[in-house]
Protein backbone atom coordinates (compact mmCIF):
# COMPACT_ATOMS: atom_id res chain seq x y z
CA UNK A 1 0.00 0.00 0.00
CA UNK A 2 1.43 3.49 -0.66
CA UNK A 3 2.74 5.33 1.82
CA UNK A 4 0.72 8.64 2.32
CA UNK A 5 4.20 10.63 3.58
CA UNK A 6 5.55 9.83 0.32
CA UNK A 7 5.10 11.76 -2.67
CA UNK A 8 5.55 9.21 -5.63
CA UNK A 9 2.60 8.18 -7.74
CA UNK A 10 2.13 4.42 -8.89
CA UNK A 11 3.73 5.52 -12.33
CA UNK A 12 6.85 6.69 -10.90
CA UNK A 13 6.87 3.73 -8.63
CA UNK A 14 6.48 1.56 -12.04
CA UNK A 15 9.18 3.25 -13.72
CA UNK A 16 11.53 2.78 -11.15
CA UNK A 17 11.28 -0.92 -10.83
CA UNK A 18 11.52 -1.30 -14.36
CA UNK A 19 14.88 0.71 -14.59
CA UNK A 20 16.28 -2.07 -11.25
CA UNK A 21 15.27 -4.85 -13.49
CA UNK A 22 12.25 -6.16 -11.48
CA UNK A 23 8.43 -6.23 -11.44
CA UNK A 24 6.91 -5.39 -8.18
CA UNK A 25 7.76 -4.53 -4.45
CA UNK A 26 7.07 -7.56 -3.40
CA UNK A 27 10.49 -9.13 -5.73
CA UNK A 28 12.76 -6.61 -4.36
CA UNK A 29 12.01 -8.93 -1.20
CA UNK A 30 11.74 -12.31 -1.94
CA UNK A 31 14.62 -13.51 -0.56
CA UNK A 32 12.93 -12.38 3.52
CA UNK A 33 11.01 -15.31 4.80
CA UNK A 34 7.52 -15.13 4.44
CA UNK A 35 7.11 -14.93 8.20
CA UNK A 36 9.87 -12.12 8.79
CA UNK A 37 7.64 -9.76 6.44
CA UNK A 38 5.27 -7.22 7.04
CA UNK A 39 5.24 -8.34 11.12
CA UNK A 40 2.18 -6.63 12.77
CA UNK A 41 3.58 -4.44 16.05
CA UNK A 42 2.60 -5.79 18.74
CA UNK A 43 2.06 -2.10 20.76
CA UNK A 44 0.24 -1.07 23.10
CA UNK A 45 -3.23 0.79 23.53
CA UNK A 46 -2.97 4.63 23.13
CA UNK A 47 -2.73 6.93 26.24
CA UNK A 48 -3.62 10.35 26.95
CA UNK A 49 -1.33 12.91 27.48
CA UNK A 50 -1.73 12.60 31.38
CA UNK A 51 -1.57 8.94 31.35
CA UNK A 52 1.51 8.86 28.83
CA UNK A 53 3.15 11.42 31.23
CA UNK A 54 2.38 9.20 34.38
CA UNK A 55 4.38 6.28 32.75
CA UNK A 56 7.30 8.29 31.82
CA UNK A 57 7.62 9.32 35.51
CA UNK A 58 7.74 5.97 36.07
CA UNK A 59 10.52 4.97 33.41
CA UNK A 60 12.65 7.78 34.35
CA UNK A 61 12.10 7.33 38.35
CA UNK A 62 14.24 3.66 38.03
CA UNK A 63 17.24 5.78 36.99
CA UNK A 64 19.36 6.34 40.13
CA UNK A 65 18.63 9.94 40.66
CA UNK A 66 22.04 12.09 42.04
CA UNK A 67 19.53 14.19 44.13
CA UNK A 68 18.46 11.25 45.89
CA UNK A 69 22.10 9.78 46.33
CA UNK A 70 25.62 10.52 47.79
CA UNK A 71 28.06 10.16 44.39
CA UNK A 72 32.05 9.79 44.93
CA UNK A 73 32.01 8.83 41.38
CA UNK A 74 34.45 11.20 39.01
CA UNK A 75 36.94 9.80 36.16
CA UNK A 76 36.13 12.55 33.99
CA UNK A 77 33.01 13.36 34.45
CA UNK A 78 32.27 15.75 37.97
CA UNK A 79 29.13 16.70 40.18
CA UNK A 80 29.73 20.16 41.23
CA UNK A 81 27.10 22.46 42.36
CA UNK A 82 25.57 24.90 39.73
CA UNK A 83 24.06 28.00 40.80
CA UNK A 84 20.50 28.57 39.61
CA UNK A 85 21.66 31.41 37.71
CA UNK A 86 23.26 29.90 35.36
CA UNK A 87 19.85 27.57 34.19
CA UNK A 88 18.05 31.07 34.36
CA UNK A 89 20.16 32.95 31.67
CA UNK A 90 21.19 29.72 29.87
CA UNK A 91 17.60 28.85 29.36
CA UNK A 92 16.24 32.36 27.90
CA UNK A 93 14.37 32.03 24.02
CA UNK A 94 17.51 33.74 22.50
CA UNK A 95 20.00 31.70 24.06
CA UNK A 96 18.23 28.33 23.74
CA UNK A 97 17.14 28.09 20.27
CA UNK A 98 20.54 29.91 18.68
CA UNK A 99 21.40 28.22 16.01
CA UNK A 100 25.04 28.68 13.87
CA UNK A 101 26.32 32.29 14.24
CA UNK A 102 27.82 33.18 10.37
CA UNK A 103 25.59 35.71 10.05
CA UNK A 104 26.98 38.52 12.65
CA UNK A 105 24.22 40.68 11.87
CA UNK A 106 21.39 38.48 13.72
CA UNK A 107 23.86 36.60 15.89
CA UNK A 108 25.53 39.42 18.00
CA UNK A 109 24.43 38.59 21.38
CA UNK A 110 25.07 34.37 20.78
CA UNK A 111 28.57 35.77 19.27
CA UNK A 112 29.03 37.94 22.24
CA UNK A 113 28.73 35.01 24.95
CA UNK A 114 31.17 33.19 22.77
CA UNK A 115 33.31 35.78 22.81
CA UNK A 116 33.03 36.46 26.76
CA UNK A 117 33.81 32.73 26.95
CA UNK A 118 36.93 32.65 24.91
CA UNK A 119 38.40 35.49 27.14
CA UNK A 120 37.16 33.57 30.37
CA UNK A 121 39.04 30.56 28.93
CA UNK A 122 42.23 32.40 28.50
CA UNK A 123 42.22 34.14 31.63
CA UNK A 124 41.48 30.59 33.42
CA UNK A 125 44.47 28.85 31.74
CA UNK A 126 46.64 31.80 31.05
CA UNK A 127 46.82 30.80 27.38
CA UNK A 128 46.15 33.28 24.24
CA UNK A 129 43.70 32.41 22.33
CA UNK A 130 40.61 30.07 22.81
CA UNK A 131 37.90 28.67 20.29
CA UNK A 132 34.28 28.65 20.54
CA UNK A 133 34.39 24.96 21.71
CA UNK A 134 34.99 21.12 20.83
CA UNK A 135 32.37 18.24 21.41
CA UNK A 136 33.69 17.63 24.53
CA UNK A 137 37.63 16.94 26.62
CA UNK A 138 38.37 13.88 24.28
CA UNK A 139 37.64 15.25 21.21
CA UNK A 140 39.37 18.82 22.03
CA UNK A 141 42.82 16.79 22.78
CA UNK A 142 42.33 14.41 19.59
CA UNK A 143 42.11 17.82 17.95
CA UNK A 144 45.04 19.14 19.53
CA UNK A 145 46.82 16.00 18.39
CA UNK A 146 46.41 16.54 14.82
CA UNK A 147 47.09 20.38 15.73
CA UNK A 148 50.56 19.51 16.61
CA UNK A 149 51.21 17.47 13.70
CA UNK A 150 50.48 20.25 11.44
CA UNK A 151 52.30 22.47 13.12
CA UNK A 152 55.44 20.68 13.59
CA UNK A 153 54.78 18.18 9.96
CA UNK A 154 55.73 15.27 12.09
CA UNK A 155 53.45 12.31 11.94
CA UNK A 156 53.28 10.40 15.48
CA UNK A 157 52.12 11.37 18.85
CA UNK A 158 53.02 10.63 22.54
CA UNK A 159 50.76 10.18 25.31
CA UNK A 160 51.55 9.54 28.95
CA UNK A 161 50.10 6.47 30.40
CA UNK A 162 48.76 8.64 33.10
CA UNK A 163 46.11 10.30 31.11
CA UNK A 164 42.09 8.99 30.70
CA UNK A 165 41.74 6.09 29.30
CA UNK A 166 38.99 7.24 27.36
CA UNK A 167 40.70 10.32 26.42
CA UNK A 168 43.25 7.80 25.05
CA UNK A 169 41.08 5.71 23.37
CA UNK A 170 39.53 8.91 20.93
CA UNK A 171 42.89 10.37 20.41
CA UNK A 172 43.91 6.84 18.86
CA UNK A 173 40.42 6.96 16.88
CA UNK A 174 41.18 10.21 15.52
CA UNK A 175 44.97 9.38 14.74
CA UNK A 176 44.40 6.12 12.83
CA UNK A 177 42.23 8.23 10.59
CA UNK A 178 45.56 10.14 9.81
CA UNK A 179 48.24 6.77 9.82
CA UNK A 180 49.04 8.71 12.83
CA UNK A 181 51.00 6.20 15.09
CA UNK A 182 50.14 7.15 19.15
CA UNK A 183 53.02 6.03 21.29
CA UNK A 184 52.18 5.39 25.13
CA UNK A 185 55.40 6.61 27.53
CA UNK A 186 55.30 6.09 31.11
CA UNK A 187 56.32 9.00 33.36
CA UNK A 188 60.39 8.47 33.14
CA UNK A 189 59.95 9.30 29.49
CA UNK A 190 61.58 6.39 28.56
CA UNK A 191 60.68 5.68 24.40
CA UNK A 192 59.62 9.23 24.00
CA UNK A 193 60.56 9.35 20.09
CA UNK A 194 62.73 12.38 18.95
CA UNK A 195 60.41 12.67 15.86
CA UNK A 196 57.43 13.13 18.07
CA UNK A 197 54.80 16.51 17.39
CA UNK A 198 53.72 16.23 20.82
CA UNK A 199 53.38 14.42 24.03
CA UNK A 200 49.85 14.89 25.81
CA UNK A 201 49.90 14.72 29.32
CA UNK A 202 47.34 15.17 32.01
CA UNK A 203 47.43 17.85 35.44
CA UNK A 204 46.39 16.13 37.90
CA UNK A 205 46.51 12.84 35.79
CA UNK A 206 43.85 10.10 35.43
CA UNK A 207 44.62 8.43 38.99
CA UNK A 208 44.16 12.23 40.72
CA UNK A 209 47.70 13.47 41.62
CA UNK A 210 50.21 15.84 40.22
CA UNK A 211 52.67 15.15 37.42
CA UNK A 212 55.95 16.86 37.14
CA UNK A 213 54.65 19.04 34.19
CA UNK A 214 58.02 21.54 33.91
CA UNK A 215 60.34 18.10 33.30
CA UNK A 216 57.81 17.15 30.23
CA UNK A 217 57.49 20.50 28.89
CA UNK A 218 61.71 20.61 28.64
CA UNK A 219 62.02 17.22 27.52
CA UNK A 220 59.02 17.55 25.08
CA UNK A 221 60.52 21.27 23.66
CA UNK A 222 64.06 20.07 23.59
CA UNK A 223 63.11 17.37 20.93
CA UNK A 224 60.99 19.80 19.00
CA UNK A 225 58.10 18.40 20.25
CA UNK A 226 54.92 20.65 21.31
CA UNK A 227 53.24 20.01 25.04
CA UNK A 228 49.32 19.42 25.30
CA UNK A 229 47.96 19.74 28.97
CA UNK A 230 44.85 18.34 30.00
CA UNK A 231 43.53 19.92 32.77
CA UNK A 232 40.59 19.91 35.30
CA UNK A 233 39.64 23.58 34.97
CA UNK A 234 38.44 23.64 38.73
CA UNK A 235 41.90 22.85 40.14
CA UNK A 236 42.92 26.14 38.32
CA UNK A 237 40.83 28.22 40.69
CA UNK A 238 44.29 27.76 43.43
CA UNK A 239 46.94 25.73 41.45
CA UNK A 240 48.91 27.55 38.75
CA UNK A 241 47.83 27.64 34.89
CA UNK A 242 49.28 25.08 32.61
CA UNK A 243 50.47 28.59 30.59
CA UNK A 244 53.05 29.01 34.13
CA UNK A 245 54.77 25.04 33.19
CA UNK A 246 55.39 25.53 29.19
CA UNK A 247 52.15 24.37 28.00
CA UNK A 248 51.95 24.69 24.11
CA UNK A 249 47.97 23.64 23.91
CA UNK A 250 45.57 23.47 26.94
CA UNK A 251 42.17 21.26 26.26
CA UNK A 252 39.72 20.48 29.28
CA UNK A 253 36.57 18.97 29.92
CA UNK A 254 34.19 21.67 30.73
CA UNK A 255 31.23 20.22 32.07
CA UNK A 256 32.31 20.99 35.69
CA UNK A 257 31.94 24.45 34.99
CA UNK A 258 28.11 24.94 35.55
CA UNK A 259 26.72 22.01 33.99
CA UNK A 260 25.03 19.02 35.17
CA UNK A 261 26.41 15.49 34.54
CA UNK A 262 23.46 14.37 32.48
CA UNK A 263 24.38 10.52 32.39
CA UNK A 264 27.88 11.71 31.17
CA UNK A 265 26.89 14.17 28.40
CA UNK A 266 26.80 17.02 26.97
CA UNK A 267 30.23 18.20 27.58
CA UNK A 268 32.03 21.06 26.18
CA UNK A 269 36.22 20.37 24.91
CA UNK A 270 38.10 23.59 26.18
CA UNK A 271 40.58 24.38 23.72
CA UNK A 272 43.08 27.15 23.76
CA UNK A 273 46.93 27.55 22.87
CA UNK A 274 49.34 30.34 21.75
CA UNK A 275 49.02 33.01 19.66
CA UNK A 276 51.42 31.79 17.43
CA UNK A 277 49.07 28.67 16.47
CA UNK A 278 45.88 30.07 15.90
CA UNK A 279 46.05 29.69 12.38
CA UNK A 280 45.81 25.20 12.85
CA UNK A 281 43.72 26.39 15.71
CA UNK A 282 40.22 24.09 14.95
CA UNK A 283 36.65 25.26 15.39
CA UNK A 284 35.15 28.20 15.52
CA UNK A 285 36.95 31.82 17.08
CA UNK A 286 34.97 34.66 18.05
CA UNK A 287 36.42 37.87 17.46
CA UNK A 288 36.00 41.45 18.96
CA UNK A 289 35.59 44.54 16.30
CA UNK A 290 33.91 48.04 15.43
CA UNK A 291 31.39 48.85 12.95
CA UNK A 292 31.86 52.00 10.84
CA UNK A 293 30.34 54.01 13.40
CA UNK A 294 32.44 52.58 15.72
CA UNK A 295 30.25 50.70 18.10
CA UNK A 296 31.97 47.04 19.11
CA UNK A 297 30.65 44.50 17.31
CA UNK A 298 31.18 40.76 16.94
CA UNK A 299 32.02 38.09 14.13
CA UNK A 300 33.25 34.71 13.54
CA UNK A 301 37.39 35.39 12.55
CA UNK A 302 40.26 33.50 11.48
CA UNK A 303 38.45 30.88 9.59
CA UNK A 304 35.84 30.80 7.46
CA UNK A 305 32.82 28.20 7.31
CA UNK A 306 34.40 26.73 4.04
CA UNK A 307 37.45 25.79 5.93
CA UNK A 308 35.76 23.16 8.20
CA UNK A 309 33.89 21.64 5.37
CA UNK A 310 36.90 21.01 3.30
CA UNK A 311 37.44 17.36 4.10
CA UNK A 312 40.97 16.52 4.35
CA UNK A 313 41.92 20.05 3.70
CA UNK A 314 40.41 21.21 6.47
CA UNK A 315 42.26 22.19 10.02
CA UNK A 316 39.04 20.14 11.87
CA UNK A 317 35.84 18.73 10.31
CA UNK A 318 34.01 19.58 13.49
CA UNK A 319 31.70 22.25 11.82
CA UNK A 320 29.71 23.57 15.29
CA UNK A 321 30.79 24.20 18.44
CA UNK A 322 29.05 23.63 22.04
CA UNK A 323 27.52 26.99 22.41
CA UNK A 324 25.01 26.27 24.82
CA UNK A 325 27.37 24.65 27.38
CA UNK A 326 30.22 27.28 26.63
CA UNK A 327 27.48 29.62 27.34
CA UNK A 328 26.71 27.86 31.02
CA UNK A 329 30.46 27.75 31.62
CA UNK A 330 30.82 31.69 30.57
CA UNK A 331 27.97 32.31 33.39
CA UNK A 332 29.47 30.24 36.05
CA UNK A 333 32.61 31.74 35.86
CA UNK A 334 31.43 35.29 35.80
CA UNK A 335 29.20 34.30 38.44
CA UNK A 336 31.61 33.06 40.74
CA UNK A 337 34.40 34.80 40.16
CA UNK A 338 38.06 34.57 40.75
CA UNK A 339 37.51 34.10 44.41
CA UNK A 340 34.59 32.28 44.30
CA UNK A 341 36.50 29.53 41.78
CA UNK A 342 39.01 29.27 44.01
CA UNK A 343 36.87 28.62 47.34
CA UNK A 344 35.25 25.86 45.38
CA UNK A 345 38.85 24.19 44.83
CA UNK A 346 39.66 24.77 48.11
CA UNK A 347 36.90 22.73 49.03
CA UNK A 348 37.66 19.84 46.76
CA UNK A 349 40.95 19.88 47.83
CA UNK A 350 40.28 18.98 51.87
CA UNK A 351 37.54 17.74 51.63
CA UNK A 352 39.24 14.57 49.37
CA UNK A 353 42.03 15.03 52.05
CA UNK A 354 39.53 14.50 54.70
CA UNK A 355 38.40 11.46 53.09
CA UNK A 356 41.82 10.15 52.06
CA UNK A 357 42.90 10.29 55.54
CA UNK A 358 40.44 8.61 57.15
CA UNK A 359 39.48 5.96 54.37
CA UNK A 360 43.61 5.11 54.98
CA UNK A 361 43.08 4.51 58.31
CA UNK A 362 40.32 1.48 57.75
CA UNK A 363 41.78 -2.12 58.31
CA UNK A 364 42.63 -3.15 54.40
CA UNK A 365 42.50 -0.18 53.01
CA UNK A 366 45.13 2.06 51.78
CA UNK A 367 46.11 4.48 49.38
CA UNK A 368 47.93 3.70 46.31
CA UNK A 369 49.88 6.90 45.43
CA UNK A 370 51.52 9.14 48.04
CA UNK A 371 52.07 12.69 45.39
CA UNK A 372 49.98 15.31 46.27
CA UNK A 373 46.59 15.21 44.74
CA UNK A 374 43.50 17.42 44.47
CA UNK A 375 39.90 16.08 44.36
CA UNK A 376 40.52 12.11 43.22
CA UNK A 377 42.73 9.43 44.81
CA UNK A 378 43.40 5.57 44.45
CA UNK A 379 42.26 3.38 47.11
CA UNK A 380 43.46 -0.19 47.38
CA UNK A 381 40.48 -2.02 48.72
CA UNK A 382 40.34 -5.50 50.94
CA UNK A 383 37.69 -6.99 48.94
CA UNK A 384 37.21 -6.61 45.02
CA UNK A 385 35.50 -2.87 43.85
CA UNK A 386 32.51 -4.02 42.13
CA UNK A 387 31.01 -5.51 45.74
CA UNK A 388 32.08 -2.68 47.73
CA UNK A 389 30.05 -0.42 45.07
CA UNK A 390 27.07 -2.96 44.98
CA UNK A 391 27.00 -2.32 48.60
CA UNK A 392 27.48 1.29 48.88
CA UNK A 393 24.61 1.33 46.13
CA UNK A 394 22.48 -0.21 48.77
CA UNK A 395 22.74 2.09 51.23
CA UNK A 396 22.33 5.14 48.67
CA UNK A 397 26.19 6.07 47.78
CA UNK A 398 27.65 6.08 44.18
CA UNK A 399 30.94 4.65 45.04
CA UNK A 400 34.13 5.65 42.69
CA UNK A 401 35.67 4.20 40.08
CA UNK A 402 36.80 0.40 39.28
CA UNK A 403 40.17 0.41 38.31
CA UNK A 404 41.00 -2.69 38.66
CA UNK A 405 42.23 -3.52 35.20
CA UNK A 406 44.88 -0.89 35.39
CA UNK A 407 45.79 -1.41 39.34
CA UNK A 408 44.27 -4.51 41.61
CA UNK A 409 41.51 -4.48 43.79
CA UNK A 410 42.00 -0.36 43.49
CA UNK A 411 39.50 2.37 43.55
CA UNK A 412 39.28 5.60 42.05
CA UNK A 413 37.08 8.51 44.17
CA UNK A 414 36.25 11.65 44.09
CA UNK A 415 35.43 14.12 46.23
CA UNK A 416 33.68 17.71 45.69
CA UNK A 417 32.49 20.60 47.43
CA UNK A 418 28.98 18.92 47.30
CA UNK A 419 29.78 16.00 49.19
CA UNK A 420 29.32 17.00 53.04
CA UNK A 421 31.42 16.10 56.11
CA UNK A 422 28.49 13.83 57.20
CA UNK A 423 28.52 12.38 53.43
CA UNK A 424 32.43 11.27 53.87
CA UNK A 425 32.01 10.29 57.22
CA UNK A 426 28.96 7.72 56.28
CA UNK A 427 31.09 7.03 53.48
CA UNK A 428 34.06 5.49 56.09
CA UNK A 429 32.06 3.93 58.16
CA UNK A 430 30.25 1.83 55.46
CA UNK A 431 33.57 0.65 54.05
CA UNK A 432 34.66 0.44 57.79
CA UNK A 433 31.53 -2.63 57.83
CA UNK A 434 32.82 -4.06 54.40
Amino acid sequence: MPSPYLPNTDADRISMLRDIGVSSVEELFQDIPDKFRNVPFKLPPPLSELELKEELRQLSNRNANLDDYTCFLGAGYYRHFVPSVVGHIAGRSEFYTAYTPYQAEASQGTLQTIYEYQSLVCQLTGMEVSNAGMYDGGTAAAEAALMACRITTRNKVAILSTVNPSYCEVIDTYASGHNIPLEKVETNLDGLASDCACLIVQQPNFFGYFEDIKTYARKAHDIGALLVVIVDPISLGMFKPPADYGADIVVAEGQSLGNPTSFGGPGLGIFACRKEYVRQMPGRIAGKTVDVDGKPGYVLTMATREQHIRRERATSNICTNEALVALATAVYLATLGKRGLRQIAELCYHKAHYAADAISKLKGYSLVFQQPFFKEFVVRCPVAPRQINQALSKNGIIGGSDISHTIDDSMLLCVTEVNTKQDIDRLVEILGKL
